[in-house]
């Protein structure tokens, strides 16, 4: 019986900008089999080295307002002054596939991606304090620094709706958060739900479940 006859789980990972989302996802995506990473829309410019296709789909604002007529979109928001959205189709095929799908998005589009995707596994990641999370963007130059007092404010408000999620982690320190991390993408496999389906071969070998 294989691994990949379960179907897929869909993991959501929220924070502030500066918490290290992005890190934790690239290590458990390098880590785990069977996991996938959702790449959004976006009609912000790319930063660094990012890449059209790998770290988002790079689009104008016309085409993104097309995308939200023809419902294309599992969720969508303004971060920013730049739209944000995940492709429902890109997200649906993957979980068809039974391959697990991790979203990085803001609290926002988190909150709608729960709300049409109940059994969604969310967890939210949070500094260890204000004066980390300032030395990590001003660190990490990649904004000006009243862009930088923006994401604070921002931050603050963000951090009040970590009850919303299945899961916490306190990003302190790198290792121990990723692994973390990998032990909820683990732990959600083994879920009475995902593996219905495994089950259900299982007690078949026994005669089915009226014998």
């Amino acid at each position: 019986m294989s691994e990949t006859t379960r179907s897929g789980n869909l993991i959501i990972v929220s924070g502030p900008s500066g918490a290290g989302k992005s890190i934790l996802a690239s290590r458990v995506l390098q880590q785990l089999p069977h996991l996938k990473f959702s790449v959004s829309y976006t009609t912000r410019a790319p930063r660094g080295a990012e890449q059209n296709g790998v770290e988002y789909f790079f689009v104008g604002r016309e085409e993104f307002q097309t995308l939200i007529r023809g419902n294309d979109l599992l969720e969508w928001a303004e971060v920013y002054g730049n739209y944000y959205g995940t492709s429902r189709k890109f997200v649906d095929d993957l979980l068809l596939q039974g391959e697990d799908v991790l979203l990085d998005i803001d609290v926002q589009g988190a909150a709608i991606v729960r709300k049409n995707c109940p059994d969604a596994v969310g967890i939210f990641i949070m500094p260890p304090s204000y004066q980390v999370l300032r030395e990590r963007l001003m660190r990490r130059s990649l904004d000006d620094g009243f862009v930088i007092e923006k994401r604070l404010q921002i931050a603050g408000k963000e951090i009040r709706h970590y009850r919303d999620y299945d899961y916490l982690i306190i990003n302190e320190e790198l290792n121990r958060s990723t692994l973390q991390l990998q032990s909820i993408i683990l732990g959600a496999r083994c879920r009475t739900a995902a593996g219905s389906e495994s089950a259900e071969s299982v007690i078949a070998t026994f005669g089915g479940v009226d014998a």
